[in-house]
C-alpha cells in the first residue's frame, strides 16, 4: 500500500480548486515555502527532516507525504529519517510512536534504493499489528 501517494492523489484536486478560489493566499504561501526551504545556513535536506518531524508532531498526513517526498528528493537517507523520527517520538510521546513509522514508510515510498538501508522493510510492519511499536 502506498499511503503517502494516495494522500497526495486525494488532495490534488481539492487543492487545485482552492488555489483557483484564493490564488493570492496560496501564491504567498508557496513563495514563503520556497524561501524557507532553500539552502542557507541549513541545507534543504536538513530542512526537509525538520519539516517531516513537525508533520509528525502535527499529525498531518498531507504534510508527511509532502516532506517525505522532499526528503527523498534531497538525498536524505533512511537512517537520517529514522533518527529524526526518534527525536519526534521523544518530543511527542505515544503519538510519535504512531506517526513516526508512518513518516518513515512515506519516505520509503519516494526514496530510491540507494537511500534506504539493506533491510528496508515497511516501518509499520516493525510497529506490530496495533500500529504502535512493540
Amino acid at each position: 500500500m502506498n499511503h503517502a501517494h494516495e494522500v497526495q492523489d486525494e488532495l490534488r484536486e481539492p487543492a487545485r480548486r482552492l488555489r483557483r478560489t484564493i490564488p493570492d493566499v496560496l501564491s504567498g504561501y508557496s513563495a514563503m515555502h520556497h524561501a524557507a526551504m532553500e539552502d542557507g545556513a541549513l541545507s534543504s535536506a536538513t530542512k526537509e527532516l525538520i519539516a517531516l518531524a513537525i508533520a509528525v508532531t502535527r499529525e498531518c498526513d498531507g504534510c508527511v507525504a509532502s516532506h517525505a517526498r522532499g526528503a527523498a528528493r534531497h538525498g536524505v537517507t533512511e537512517a537520517e529519517v529514522a533518527e529524526a523520527m526518534g527525536v519526534a517520538i521523544l518530543m511527542n510521546g505515544g503519538p510519535g510512536t504512531v506517526w513516526g513509522p508512518r513518516a518513515l514508510d512515506a519516505f520509503l515510498e519516494y526514496a530510491p534504493a540507494e537511500q534506504t538501508g539493506p533491510a528496508a522493510g515497511s516501518a509499520t510492519e516493525a510497529a506490530g499489528a496495533s500500529g504502535t511499536p512493540t
